[in-house]
């Protein structure tokens, strides 16, 4: 089979975006013949470097990028960012078109950017064409937003408008109309989906990991005794809700226990004067940036991870907490709600910031107290993960969905 995959973003041994695009790319080309659409900027040197040291036979990359605005990367994040990444989708198609008359593909797939409100027109191409696992449907609780700062507020509200005018293309419309079926990582998201037309949508988490990381992770045993150690991994941003762990943490008022902060952002001199407000400084650490590597170091040497995030559509972070056999509290909101089962973690209603604080101390206390409740917690997540989250069971599970789409395609 002939497989051509768009992956605006795409690079080995990275998590987040990048690890989706690579890791669906390189797990898929075990079963069939794949192409990968991506830019040059952000990867090309690290993807050409992984290739020369361990060959991909299956797998080739046809790199481009905009000819007016070569370098994406210079705004970040930022929307300029975004407009590139719409504009590219357009390019994609007319070198997605060329490519098919001369290769033929048997099925096109959407990988990255994982988000619903941008559309890719792969789906024009008369062959089936599957969207996703596409997030960003989820919404931060109105009630939550009493706690943000006027700036923060206006991203929330600006995000909504700009979802909502997505949400009208024309282009957004009809990729969800022309494809044989829509990946949803969220309720959320299928809602968003559902409402842009999309006929056949299906649940399915965009995140996953590897046996090499699973395995490392696996080595790390659970800490005993004191302190009892929560981490909490992520971008210092207020919609992270690292605030709400913060009160919670100190509501429980546990006599032994420490509180890691991993990451950075806008947000930490904020959240440094929130935790001398809470007059918990002594017992709260801001380890800062940290690379791959020393972020799994540091959950092994962690009881459990709080990851209170108020839209996370995935939470890469919470599929490594379960591969080191660590339970997690989370809100139930987002990828987090749908990821973390009772038999895996805490998830606590997110009614109100009263509320989720109140419940997420209440869940703090109840791993510090039961050691034993937290090892159990840890081997069913440990067991979770090799069953359903490795990406070479992704890979297998996409190549029976190509083939089940191409079947029904060629059936109709």
């Amino acid at each position: 089979m002939k497989v051509l995959l768009s992956a605006y973003s795409c690079e080995p041994g990275k998590g987040s975006e990048r690890g989706v695009g690579w890791n669906i790319a390189k797990e898929v080309a075990k079963y069939h013949q794949v192409w990968v659409l991506t830019r040059p900027d952000e990867s090309k040197e690290a993807i050409e470097a992984e290739l020369r040291r361990n060959p991909i036979p299956n797998l080739q990359f046809v790199y481009f990028t905009l000819p007016f605005w070569q370098d994406s990367l210079r705004w970040g994040q930022s929307g300029a960012m975004q407009l590139h990444y719409y504009l590219w989708q357009i390019q994609a198609y007319f070198v997605a078109q060329k490519l098919h008359r001369q290769i033929n593909f048997d099925l096109a797939h959407h990988v990255t950017f994982v988000r619903y409100s941008v559309p890719s027109l792969l789906s024009l191409l008369p062959i089936p064409f599957i969207w996703g696992p596409v997030g960003g449907g989820e919404s931060a609780p109105s009630k939550f937003w009493v706690d943000f700062s006027i700036k923060n507020k206006l991203y929330e509200y600006l995000r909504g408008i700009w979802r909502g005018i997505s949400e009208l293309d024309p282009l957004t419309r009809l990729t969800a109309r022309k494809s044989a079926i829509a990946y949803a990582t969220t309720q959320d998201t299928a809602k968003k989906l559902s409402k842009l037309g999309a006929l056949k949508i299906k649940p399915a988490s965009a995140t996953g990991m590897d046996w090499v990381e699973i395995e490392q992770l696996s080595q790390c045993p659970p800490p005993t005794g004191n302190p009892v150690r929560f981490i909490n991994v992520a971008r210092l941003l207020h919609w992270k809700g690292i605030y709400l762990g913060l009160r919670a943490f100190a509501e429980a008022n546990l006599t032994d226990a420490e509180y890691w902060i991993v990451g950075e952002g806008p947000e930490q001199e904020k959240l440094e004067h929130l935790a001398q407000e809470l007059n918990i400084t002594e017992r709260v650490k801001f380890l800062g940036l940290l690379d791959r590597q020393e972020v799994l170091v540091k959950l092994g040497q962690c009881s459990a991870l709080v990851h209170p995030s108020l839209h996370d559509s995935g939470g890469w972070v919470t599929l490594e907490a379960m591969a080191s056999g660590r339970p997690i509290l989370c809100l139930d909101l987002g990828g987090p709600g749908e990821t973390v089962t009772p038999d895996i973690g805490i998830k606590v209603p997110a009614q109100s910031p009263e509320q989720a604080v109140r419940d997420l101390a209440k869940a703090m206390v109840k791993l510090a107290e039961n050691p034993d409740l937290r090892v159990q917690m840890g081997k069913t997540g440990q067991q979770r993960i090799q069953e359903l989250h490795t990406w070479s069971a992704k890979g297998k599970w996409l190549s029976e969905v190509y083939q089940e789409c191409i079947d029904e395609f060629h059936h109709n």
